[in-house]
Parts: C-alpha cells; structure tokens; sequence
C-alpha cells in the first residue's frame, strides 16, 4: 500500500463515528475523532500521528443535552496521556448528565517528533476555541465551556485558566478567531507549581526540558498566575498522593480565594495519585457526585435554550 493510499485511509478512520459496546451488546456511547487543525499544525515537527493533536467527541443524547461542555486534558506529566481512565471515561461519566465531553490528545515530550512549551497549550487553547466556534453543530452553549485536567493535564487546564490573555499561536482561521477562555475549570489532582516544594519534577522536566529560564518557571507556576478573572474552580485531591503532593491544590485554592474567584475544594484522606473517577477506591469515590453538584449550584446545568438548537 503506497503512501498516500495510507494517509487518505487515516482520515477516513478519524472521520468515521465509533460505538462503545457494552457486554451485552447495547451500544452505551458515541464518539468520534477530529483533528484540531484541518490544514497544518502550528510548530509542528513532523507528519506522525503523535504530531496531530485531535479531539475525541462525546456528544450526550440531544434531549439530554444541558448545553455544558468540558474539553478533558489527559494527565501523563507531559510524557504520555491516560486517554482511557483520564479521558474516555471521563466523557462517558459526563455524558451521563447532560454534559458534553471533548478528550484532547494534546502534544508532549514522547508524542511525534517531541513537543515541550508552547505545544501543549497551543493545543489546549485551539480545543476551547473550536468548541465555541462549532457550539452549534454540537449542540453546546458557548457560554458553558470548561476545561478539566487530572495530574499534569491539570496543569494544561490550569495554565489555559490563566494563560488566556496570551495567544501562543498566530490565527489561522475562523476558529482561531474565537475565545480560547474558559467558563470554568475542573482540577483533579493537579500538577499546579514548578516552584514550590511540591513541585512535580518529571511534568516540569518534559515541558521546560532541564534547564528551563527561571522566568518561565516562574510563569508557569500557575498558583501565582492568578487573578480576578481567573474562572471559577473545582479541585480534587488525594492526602497521601506523594507524587503530586495536595498543597498543589490548596496553594491554587488559596490563590483563588485571595483573589475571591469561587472554588471549592476537596482533600480526601485516601486515594494516592491516579484515581481517575475514584471507583473501587473508598470514599474518594464520591467526588464526581460532588463535582456534578458543584457544576449544577454554578447554573452549568440549566437546561438553557443553547445556540446549537
């Protein structure tokens, strides 16, 4: 098979909508895959898949459908990315209340040709934009469009609610005309800080490389990034997480509260790093009911007249 036979079969793939089956053999949930940027990848090194960040696309059922959406960020510590317990799951539980799920397999050090700063938000910030700008062929309203991040993709979802006065790639098209801020922000054991104590050497090293410019230490150490029209936060944390030990949480938690954004925080006694939904895990278990209510106390699940209806 020559070349171009492969290619032009790659995108029929990525365009094709694929079914979750369940054991039993009702299909559970749709997805399908689309690549950020149709033409060429800004800073892209290479034509591998790793080169070409994509979006996986959970659409809830329409007459469930409250307009919310979420784009999910993976964690890896910028090496790798859970798409499955970080990411397809994740949609799959959003789904389940009317919430909209976008999986971002955004750049990082092991993907394609290898990628460090400004790749992963470049890619983080076209997600957002993409979301809004099609809204209404997804059925979303663009004015509750979050972004949620577990381990070191909390740290792409905090750096894209805190970065966002900064745009990281020329505009390319009508997408990239639209915001790339988000409405609310999800953080599920978070890499947060580079300069702290707690700071999670492995995520920093695959972004920044190992001697990285004190400066952008400094910027991207998000705790101190923070300010009034930083979006309002949900955050979630493991006590005995010892590779990203919790004060990432409460250090962007009282950042937060300084500068009076409304957040909510939770510190469970057990649940280590990776938890994913908690499932099997004791009482941690319980933070996407809590996440859910945090969410409908936000008025995110109002089941408002969207602008894709």
């Amino acid at each position: 098979m020559n070349r171009s036979i492969r290619i032009i079969l790659v995108y029929v793939v990525i365009a094709i909508t694929l079914t979750v089956t369940a054991q039993d053999g009702r299909a559970v949930s749709l997805y399908k895959i689309e690549p950020l940027w149709s033409g060429g990848v800004p800073g892209a090194k290479g034509s591998a898949d790793g080169d070409k960040p994509t979006l996986t696309i959970y659409l809830p059922p329409r007459g469930k459908a409250t307009g919310a959406a979420v784009v999910i960020c993976p964690g890896g510590g910028y090496g790798h990315l859970a798409m499955d317990h970080e990411g397809h799951q994740i949609a799959r539980w959003l789904n389940s209340f009317g919430v909209a799920g976008f999986i971002l397999k955004y750049r990082h050090r092991n993907s394609g040709a290898g990628y460090g700063h400004p790749a992963p938000l470049q890619d983080a910030q076209r997600a957002l934009r993409m979301v809004r700008g099609r809204a209404k062929e997804w059925n979303v309203d663009p004015g509750r469009i979050g972004i949620l991040g577990f381990s070191a993709g909390g740290h792409l979802a905090s750096s894209a609610g805190t970065h966002f006065q900064n745009r990281y790639n020329d505009a390319k098209d009508s997408i990239d005309k639209f915001s790339a801020v988000p409405d609310f922000m999800i953080l599920i054991y978070p890499v947060i800080s580079f300069t702290e104590w707690c700071a999670h050497s492995g995520s920093r090293r695959n972004l920044l490389g190992n001697n990285p410019d004190e400066g952008l230490v400094e910027n991207l150490s998000n705790e101190r990034q923070v300010t009034a029209h930083t979006p309002p936060t949900f955050l979630v944390h493991g006590n005995d997480d010892t590779g990203v030990p919790p004060e990432n949480s409460i250090f962007f938690y009282l950042a937060l509260r300084k500068a009076k954004v409304p957040a909510e925080m939770h510190i469970y006694e057990n649940g280590r790093h990776g938890f994913g939904l908690g499932q099997q895990h004791g009482a941690v278990s319980s933070w996407p009911v809590r996440c859910a209510e945090w969410m409908r106390g936000q008025g995110l699940l109002d089941k408002k007249k969207s602008s894709g209806e």
